[in-house]
């Protein structure tokens, strides 16, 4: 299904606020019925959802990889401006409402706080097939840094979870301010882990030196 990425109607605080305003407390609900309920902003808004967890300088191994995963698959989405297909497993996995709407009304709340800085501006960056397409294959490669096995590495999941935070919230919202600053955190975490990688080289050839000798 072909899905445009039109110039949002609501603020994301608001369309948050609406979600957690429609769910019942005492039911359970799917991602299938989330994605639903959020619209034309459901998939970049679940791709915000899914980097909550990396915001810590340390990440739980294991998550970056099936996150990642989804993200990448979002990523791929908006490359070829379709609905991503995600795993029936996923779309159906449920959740306790009453605990889904405290979180979700702490998030609106928090996003209305910065959305006065967040505005349609630099819109070359955020319109067109061409600029689409490179921005999705951003938002792939950002997953991809994701699921690097550095889990346990402060900010390895880190940088990357901002990139993707930036290109998200900059294609949804039209900013392309933060497209540029997404981009430019892809470019930081690939230095980073440059640096970290040239580190372990080393580290190796001084251990085989002290052995050798």
């Amino acid at each position: 299904m072909s899905v445009q990425f039109e110039d949002t109607t609501s603020n994301l605080s608001d369309t948050l606020q609406h979600v957690a305003t429609t769910l019942q407390p005492e039911h359970k609900v799917s991602l299938r019925t989330l994605l639903h309920l959020m619209g034309e902003q459901g998939m970049l808004l679940f791709c915000l959802f899914l980097t909550v967890p990396f915001l810590l300088p340390v990440s739980i191994p294991g998550v970056s990889t099936v996150f990642g995963v989804a993200i990448v698959l979002i990523g791929v989405g908006v490359m070829l401006n379709r609905i991503p297909w995600l795993p029936k497993v996923v779309l159906e996995r449920t959740v306790e409402a009453a605990h889904l709407i405290p979180a979700l009304q702490k998030a609106s709340h928090a996003l209305s706080r910065v959305e006065r800085l967040i505005r349609p501006r630099w819109l070359m960056l955020t319109h067109g097939a061409t600029v689409n397409r490179f921005n999705g294959f951003m938002l792939i490669f950002a997953g991809l840094l994701l699921m690097a096995p550095f889990g346990l590495v402060p900010f390895s999941n880190t940088l990357p979870a901002l990139a993707i935070l930036g290109l998200a919230i900059g294609i949804l919202q039209r900013d392309g301010l933060l497209v540029i600053l997404g981009h430019l955190m892809v470019l930081a975490t690939v230095i980073y882990f440059g640096v970290l990688a040239a580190g372990l080289v080393l580290a190796g050839q001084g251990l085989h030196s002290l052995i050798g000798s």
